[in-house]
């Protein structure tokens, strides 16, 4: 048996009036029609809920029994309408983020603190991933949103965040001038990205590599920038990372501008239009304004 939500409602004033026109008149509507309404509702369920009497009406004990299972079901129907509402409006959901070892230091800060004043509804799921590995999840529907490097798939939207120099990490305990010269590195072994695991940054420091008149010799691979910083201290070469990094203070690593700054790190922000929920454009329409011209 499936009740009206609808009836529900007008048996419950009429069981907290106990009186047809005061009841009808709470309902906005007439009393013939509220009438046939609580005899419908007594022929569905099989019992009478009132009895009738020349100034008003009072419960039967069938229709005491039913008042509290009432109006716990029309609270939870409001509770869910507004759960709707909420959800539709992205003041509740959740966002699966990926992001890339530096937006720990670069976008983050910056982002969640003030995303969860906002939208304390707003579940955010954190998961470290190479940029690739963030574009096959937002391609399958496994990340909702991704802290990245470009390029970026042409079939993700992107928006670009903020642009930061690359400074070379350093074993410690050699002599390195104030400001390097990228040449200088010309012998050294490098630690790296795999290509594969961030295109755009491979080629960028190659490209500068190249540009200082050598190629790096590669020597150690690894996809997260601590892992990175940790085989420079261990003495296993150098490496090019964003200015940032230098926060992560770690013994056994110096770090030095370079003494002819090359093109910059971008990094952006991309999501999937086609599975775009409130929840996730709430949190886009946040990190674009808080990246926003003459805030960087």
């Amino acid at each position: 048996m499936a009740l009206d939500l609808r009836v529900l409602r007008y048996f419950v004033v009429l069981a907290e009036t106990l009186h047809f026109g005061r009841a009808a008149a709470r309902l906005s509507m007439s009393q013939p029609p509220l009438s046939r309404q609580i005899h419908g509702l007594e022929r569905e369920l099989g019992v009478e809920l009132f009895i009738r009497g020349p100034h008003g009406v009072r419960l039967t004990p069938a229709g005491d029994a039913l008042l509290p299972h009432a109006r716990r079901l029309l609270r939870e129907a409001d509770a869910l309408s507004a759960g709707a509402k909420e959800l539709g409006r992205g003041d509740v959901g959740a966002v699966r983020l990926g992001f890339i070892s530096t937006a720990a230091y670069n976008v983050l800060p910056r982002v969640l603190p003030e995303f969860h004043r906002r939208h304390p509804g707003i579940r955010l799921s954190l998961v470290e991933s190479t940029s690739d590995a963030q574009f096959t999840g937002l391609s399958n529907d496994t990340l909702d949103a991704g802290l990245v490097i470009p390029p970026v798939l042409e079939a993700l939207q992107y928006v670009p965040l903020l642009h930061e120099p690359l400074i070379a990490a350093l074993p410690d305990g050699r002599r390195w001038p104030r400001a390097l010269p990228l040449a200088r590195l010309a012998g050294e072994p490098f630690i790296l990205f795999p290509r594969q695991a961030s295109q755009g940054l491979y080629d960028l420091i190659v490209g500068l590599c190249a540009g200082a008149g050598f190629a790096p010799r590669i020597e150690q691979e690894a996809i997260q920038m601590p892992t990175i910083v940790s085989l420079v201290a261990a003495g296993m070469g150098v490496a090019l990372v964003p200015a940032s990094i230098a926060e992560m203070r770690r013994t056994g690593v110096v770090y030095r501008p370079l003494a002819e700054p090359g093109p910059p790190m971008e990094v952006g922000l991309a999501w999937n239009e086609a599975s775009h929920t409130p929840a996730v454009a709430a949190f886009v329409a946040h990190v674009r304004s808080v990246f926003t011209p003459g805030r960087r």
